[in-house]
Order: C-alpha cells, then structure tokens, then sequence
C-alpha cells in the first residue's frame, strides 16, 4: 500500500507554497534562514515550473530544483514536490494549440493564464507524462522529499472542453459507460423533442444550442469532464508510484462548495494517497468561521475520516474577490487551528514570500511585502510555534456527532436548466443547515447517500434531488434500525440519470417519508408563508411551498397562508425504531434551528446549551489520548466546561473543571483519564 502521510514529517506541517524562480538565487539563503525561524517544515515547490524545467521541447534544466532541493535539505525543510503540468509551456502551444480548451461556445481559449488544458488531448497527456517520468526519475531518492503534488487544482478554472478531440472521448466513454447507442437513448429519454440517436458517431458534447438541450447528456457530459480530468491525475500518480515507490502522491482539492463545483470528490478522494484541500475564506459578510469549518469536515470526509492535510490557505487578505480584507489580528492562527481541529495534520499557506509582480501580487503570503517587521510576520512565527507544541496530535482522528449526505452529481444535476425556481439553491440549503447544526455545536461528517449511516444518530439531507433507488433504500434502512432523518424539499425526485422516479414525489424518499407530494408551488421573488405548529409556535419560510399529502406521516407545522394553507408543512414518521422529519419550504435561520432542536431530541445527543454562539469545541482522539479544541469567535472571553482535567497544550497549564477561552483564542486540551 502507498504512504498515506508525508515521508520524514515527525511534526505538523508548517509552511507553504514556495515560488522561488521568481527571486534572484541570492534570496533563498535569507528563505531558509526565515524558514527556520518560523518553524517551517513543508513547503510546496514546482507547480508552475514546467517552462524553466523544459526551456525546449526535450530539453532540461534541473540544476537549479537540484540547488533548491539541496538548500531545503540542509536546513531541515522537507519538499511536496509538484508536476508542473498545470501549466504547460508556451513553445508547447505553440506547437499544440489544440490542447487549448474550446468553450460550449466554440471559442477556443488562448494561453497566458494557468490550467488552460484540454484533458482529451493526445499531445498535452503525453507531455506531462514525460516531464513527470524527467521528475520522478531524477528526484524519487532525494532526502528531502516528502510527498509528490500532481497538476494543481484540477477544474480551476477549466474542466471542460467542447472540442472534437473531446468529442471522440465521449462517445469512447459512452461506449464503456453504457455499451450500446439504446441504452444512451434509455437513459437520456432521447425520445423527448426527437432526440433520439441511431449511432455512438452522431453524439456530440451538449455544445451551444438554440434552446435548453438534453438534461441526461448535460448531466452525463460532466461526469465525463471530471473522470477525463481523473484519468490524467492516475496517469501521474501511476509513473510516480512505479518510479518514486514508498512517497505518497496527492493534488490540491477545494471541497468548499462555493470554490469548485466541476469535480467530484468522493471519487476523487478514493485516487490520492493523501487528501489534500486548499481553503479561503469567502468575505460576503457572512460568518467565515462557519464556511471553513464546513469545508474541513467536507475534506476529512472525502478522506474517509482519516486525517488529511491543509495545502492552501492565506496569511491575511486574498486579490480574487470584489472586495479583500485583511484579516483581523489572531484570525490566521484561529483559522489554521480550526482546520486542525477538524483533523488537518498542519497548515500551509499560499505562498511563502509575496510576489512582487504577476496577478496574485496583492495575496497575502507568510512574508509580506512589508518583511518581518509586520503584524502577519510575527503571528506567522507565532503560528509555527504553536503547531510544533501541538506535534503529539498527529494521526488521531476528529469525532462528529451527525452526517450530512452530499452528493456532486445531485448539484451538478439540480444546476442544470429548467429546474422549477431558479431562486432554489442546493448550496444554499447545504450551508444553512450546516450552520445550524453548527449553532447546536455538533460537529458533522458528510457522507454519500449510499454509504454506511449506523453511527450517526442523525442524519441530515439538505438538498439531495438526484438520488438512487440504492441510496433510499439505504436512509430508509437507516430509519428503521433507529435512526433520526431529516430531508429537506426537493430531493429525492430524480435517478442517476435526471429521470423523475416513477410514482409521487419525492420518488426515492415516499417510504421513508411517510407522504407523498401532489406538486411543488414554488414562491415568486419576495414572497414569504407562515406555518404554524401545534402549541401554537409560527415559523417563516420563503422560495419554495408543496402540496403534502400524509400517508402514515403527521403533521407538525402546517401552512397558515400562501397558496397551500392548510396543508402540511413539516411531517414527522415514525419507522420501525427511528424517525422521519420532512420540511416542505425553505426555513429561515429560525426556524431551521427550531426543526433541529426537536431532531436532535428525537436522536438522543446531549446538547451544549453551557456554549455560547460562536464558540466551537471538537475532538480529536487516538492512541495518544483524546484532545478537545476550543475555539472562541467572539469578542468576549468564555467559560468552557470539560469532562475531565487536563492540561492545555499551548499555554502548558493544566486545566481543570472549566477552561478559560480568551476572545478569539484557541485552547487545545489533552484530557487525562
């Protein structure tokens, strides 16, 4: 079996990218010697190096990776070393413009920025193969090496090409997928609007159309640009594992659901031998804390629940977005701690020194243009510190209470054209509800809807529209060995292939749910309904309203106005040992809140009611013993009780009854006993 964690790290990964082709050769000595004095123990080098590593087609020059190699060596930073295949040089475009991707639009794309690629073509797979096998041969022994880092970001910001080099690959991976030219009709419903097709040869990628096109090809076309994708990664990781055996091989995720929305990840996680992920905070007013924190358990549950690692993330301010604050004092180690406390073993950053030229000029980075005589300097060498004291938690795993099913091919599914409000947002419903649980201070894994769904007393489905008859039968299952369910709208309602289940909605979830819905009334911009529950408690909801009809469901809160009054809006079913909430509008921040309260007493979880908002405890535990970390977002200092006495690992007091957690500080606690 390949290493799964960095070869030779006996510490927490510190560090980042490191880009030092762009600094004459005589700052590198002042590099490692700030290395040093941060406590630096990875750094990435190489991604975008493929046009000074190759100056010429078959020609090489090494010596200077060698000299860096060598210098990182000696000062005691080991290397995550990168196939630079992201960005292949300018010569090779020139003697390939047809590697360059081709838009549903017919517009070819033109180099100059990074991961222009067209994944089918025969030119671009067979050029990184060679400089990945130049790599692997020279560098698989070298003592620095930790672990190789393949491409970077695979689907940003191109996954798919609409060329004719991408249209024999379809139909190739049409012929395996499916075998015969019927069962693409079958299985895309061609016989709708005359689609029908008499031969593989006569199927094209869903390029521009008059009006919406195909669903099922849509549908199908991304799962190919993704697994096309996928197959160029396994062609690396494979020259890699043969000549470089024992070094684990990864590339760089971005589960955050805002960040990459092209590339399915628990397929993808099943490929590296390391999950790796790079995160940033999107600034849009909203609480940051909680999108990361949903992010790192997305990544540690890609990675199966073992521990993963945190590749990327920034220093202070970003430049991609329409606006980029810094971040405030004490956030950059905030946000580093909380992705280790959701199992990241270390943090890394984007990058190592700020560049002083090219489009990435204003990311911050853990040398800011302003040296080290700065605010991020010093929280940077701080942050090191603090990682070095917190070595002992390596390999134990963090422990969640509940699951949230996701799955990529139900959003990209729910994306396409034509849905019935295009103000519903499965995203959205997915953040909603994971602050909400976050709010009950639980911590949650995500989980496949067709995987293993025993250990959670309470499983969450916030927006699931395409779903298997395998994966209802499975949260049925679920429900009647004891579990607690909660669905939301809309899901449920289509197959593996965007066809509407047979029967009443919601198809996949009738069982299990106890109803079946007549039809969906989705709400026009603006509008809102009340529903009331029996005590006589009222809840807002907005987007969406259905015409719910029981079968061995009742009804918990029921419609007091809006175009179903008097229909049920929230049910509850009891099976077999468990139960079946299910809520037919978009709730707001309340009313989500209240609908969990009465799911998580359903499940049985000890609650945190002692918890103010905002601060997060989570656990890790393992051979080592079991570490609780608390993190406060607030301006104020709290109080956090502990099961047991202990001792906190950054400050090496012991710790007893209640912790002390200052504003915006991070404890970390080995508890004893």
């Amino acid at each position: 079996m390949p290493e799964t964690a960095p070869k030779g790290l006996t510490r927490l990964a510190f560090g980042g990218d490191y880009n030092p082709e762009q600094w004459p050769e005589s700052v590198w000595q002042e590099d490692v010697r700030l290395m040093r004095e941060a406590g630096v123990t990875l750094v990435s080098v190489g991604i975008f190096s493929w046009a000074l590593l190759e100056p010429e087609p078959g020609v090489y020059d090494f010596g200077w990776l060698d000299r860096l190699l060598d210098l990182l060596h000696d000062n005691g930073v080991r290397v995550d070393l990168g196939t630079p295949t992201v960005v292949p040089p300018a010569w090779f475009y020139r003697a390939h413009p047809d590697a360059l991707p081709v838009t549903a639009d017919g517009v070819r794309y033109a180099f100059g920025s990074r991961g222009a690629i067209c994944h089918s073509n025969a030119d671009y797979r067979a050029a990184a193969a060679r400089i990945t096998t130049e790599l692997a041969e020279r560098y698989a022994s070298h003592p620095a090496l930790a672990m190789w880092h393949v491409h970077n970001e695979y689907g940003v910001p191109v996954s798919a090409c609409y060329c004719d080099s991408c249209a024999a690959h379809f139909r190739r991976w049409l012929r395996t997928t499916y075998g015969t030219v019927e069962a693409v009709n079958e299985a895309w419903g061609t016989a709708f609007w005359g689609q029908r097709y008499a031969d593989l040869e006569q199927i094209t990628p869903p390029r521009t159309a008059p009006t919406v096109g195909n669903p099922g090809q849509a549908l199908d076309y991304k799962r190919f640009a993704d697994a096309t994708m996928r197959e160029n990664f396994v062609m690396e990781r494979d020259i890699l594992h043969r000549l470089s055996p024992g070094v684990p091989v990864t590339t760089n995720f971005m589960t955050a659901l805002s960040q990459c929305d092209s590339v399915d990840y628990w397929a993808w996680g099943r490929e590296v031998d390391l999950v790796t992920n790079d995160h940033y905070l999107i600034t849009d007013g909203r609480r940051t804390h909680v999108n990361l924190a949903m992010a790192a358990d997305l990544t540690r549950s890609v990675a199966g629940g073992a521990p993963w690692l945190l590749l990327e993330h920034s220093t202070s301010g970003v430049n991609w977005q329409p606006r980029n604050p810094a971040k405030t004092p004490g956030q950059m180690a905030r946000n580093s701690l909380a992705h280790v406390a959701r199992g990241s073993e270390g943090a890394l950053f984007f990058q190592w020194r700020q560049s002083r030229r090219g489009a990435e000029k204003f990311h911050s980075a853990m040398v800011p243009h302003g040296g080290t005589d700065t605010r991020v300097w010093r929280e940077v060498v701080e942050l090191g510190a603090s990682l070095d004291a917190l070595s002992e938690i390596r390999g134990t795993r963090t422990r969640a209470d509940v699951a949230v099913l996701w799955d990529w091919h139900s959003w990209w599914a729910q994306n396409l054209q034509w849905r019935p409000s295009e103000d519903h947002d499965a995203r959205e419903r997915a953040d909603a509800f994971y602050a909400a649980l976050y709010d009950h201070h639980l911590t949650v894994d995500f989980a496949h809807p067709e995987a293993d769904l025993s250990a959670y007393p309470l499983v969450v489905v916030p927006a699931l529209y395409l779903m298997t008859e395998a994966a209802g039968r499975n949260v049925e299952r679920y429900v009647e060995n004891g579990g607690t369910l909660v669905v939301s709208y809309f899901s449920g309602i289509v197959d593996e292939h965007d066809a509407v289940h047979e029967g009443a909605h919601p198809g996949a979830l009738r069982n299990v749910l106890g109803l079946t819905v007549e039809e969906f009334s989705p709400l026009l911009q603006g509008q809102s309904v009340r529903i009331t529950g029996p005590d006589g408690s009222a809840l807002t909801g907005d987007v969406w309203t259905e015409f719910v009809v029981p079968r061995d469901a009742e009804p918990v809160w029921t419609y007091a106005d809006g175009p179903t009054a008097g229909r049920p809006a929230v049910t509850r079913h009891r099976l077999g040992e468990g139960t079946a909430w299910y809520v037919s509008t978009r709730l707001d921040a309340q009313g989500l809140d209240v609908l969990l309260g009465c799911a998580v007493e359903d499940a049985g979880i000890a609650g945190r009611a002692d918890l103010p908002r905002d601060v997060e405890v989570v656990r890790r535990t393992g051979e080592s013993g079991t570490y609780l970390f608390a993190i406060n977002h607030t301006a104020s200092d709290v109080k956090v009780a502990l099961e047991a006495d202990g001792t906190e690992l950054l400050t090496g007091e012991r710790a007893a009854g209640r912790l002390a957690l200052p504003a915006g500080a991070v404890r970390v606690v080995r508890l004893h006993g």
